[in-house]
């Protein structure tokens, strides 16, 4: 890396992240999903603004920004913060945990359906693989399998993610004149009028005096939300959002040893390893191909091409524009590869140029 302190913040990020799972189970003893969603989204949103304060960096007022910045923050913030806390009522932290992990594969899956991203054959090759892994996960050919209600709500958290992160990537990412620090804080500000909006479906029931989840609660919108944002957006400012995207690899297994160090879960040996095949896949998905190698000319060679680049030049002076021959349209197996190969990078650039985790 280019600063050695990044290797720190990059092991607090994760800690940060992958304990965030640990810390939504611990506050569901005091508070409501909604409630969890709703107070983690204000604490981060304060944190992030008082951080926008401090830089003076301004909010912007484009309407057609915060249209875009409300579809990120639903899909982004709100809803999958929502679906985890529903979730983690009867899923462990650890497999919650395992479940986020395949956000990254519902991001490639989303983007080639948007026709953003390139999809050469180590990139497909991935994405099966990932999925196989979750397959394994769930081993629906078991009749004790792990496909339940709280399963499928923290699942479709992770694909609320992938819809957000492809959304942000074609509509967020770019020159808007704000740096990531100040669209993030905007985001927060959108998710709470979510937030509000769920709160009346289980957040109107009392709070519980629980002093170890709502200090559970608290850590996890100061620090979880507003503070591991902060950290990721520098990571991203001196390394790069390749290297800060590296995070994704280590969450789960936070998660998984927090949730057992501290909480006394146990996965299996199959869940570990659909979770390592999972981890997998998303490597070979964010896995850019090789640029294949132009070799040198012979010196016959480029001798003939000299020759007929000047026979091409001197025929060119010498020939009118309009007799020139039709170019003929490219044939549909020519379309089908550029489209395939058309888009931009992958869960690297979608996930990270705008921290949302």
């Amino acid at each position: 890396m280019n600063n050695p302190n990044n290797y720190v913040r990059l092991g607090v990020l994760a800690l940060l992240w992958g304990s965030s799972f640990l810390l939504i189970k611990l506050a569901l003893g005091a508070l409501s999903p909604t409630q969890i969603a709703l107070t983690r989204i204000v604490l981060g949103a304060a944190v992030l603004l008082a951080l926008c304060a401090l830089r003076g960096m301004r909010p912007s007022r484009d309407r057609k920004l915060w249209r875009h910045i409300a579809v990120a923050a639903l899909f982004g913030s709100a809803l999958p913060w929502v679906l985890f806390g529903l979730g983690e009522q009867t899923v462990d932290s650890g497999l919650t945990g395992v479940l986020n992990a395949t956000t990254p594969l519902w991001t490639v899956l989303f983007g080639l359906f948007a026709g953003r991203e390139a999809m050469p054959p180590t990139r497909l090759g991935g994405l099966l693989l990932g999925f196989l892994g979750v397959l394994l996960i769930f081993a629906p050919w078991q009749g004790g399998s792990l496909l339940s209600w709280g399963v499928l709500a923290c699942l479709s958290a992770a694909v609320s993610y992938g819809i957000g992160y492809v959304y942000i990537g074609r509509n967020l990412t770019g020159n808007h004149g704000l740096p990531p620090l100040a669209l993030a804080a905007m985001q927060m500000v959108a998710a709470t009028g979510y937030a509000l909006l769920a709160l009346p479906l289980d957040g109107l029931q009392p709070v519980r005096w629980e002093p170890l989840a709502l200090l559970a609660v608290a850590a996890l919108g100061i620090f979880g939300t507003g503070l591991a944002f902060a950290i990721n957006y520098r990571i991203i400012g001196d390394e790069g959002a390749t290297t800060a995207s590296t995070v994704a690899y280590l969450m789960p297994i936070v998660s998984v040893l927090l949730g057992w160090l501290l909480l006394g879960e146990e996965l299996g040996l199959r869940v570990l390893l659909g979770m390592a095949i999972v981890l997998l896949g998303v490597a070979l998905t964010r896995r850019s191909p090789a640029p294949k190698p132009v070799a040198a000319p012979a010196p016959e060679e480029d001798e003939m091409s000299n020759q007929l680049r000047t026979k091409a030049t001197r025929t060119t002076r010498t020939t009118r524009t309009d007799e020139l021959p039709p170019i003929e349209p490219p044939g549909a197996w020519t379309r089908i590869r550029l489209a395939l190969m058309r888009g931009s990078q992958l869960y690297a650039d979608l996930a990270t140029n705008h921290p949302l985790k």
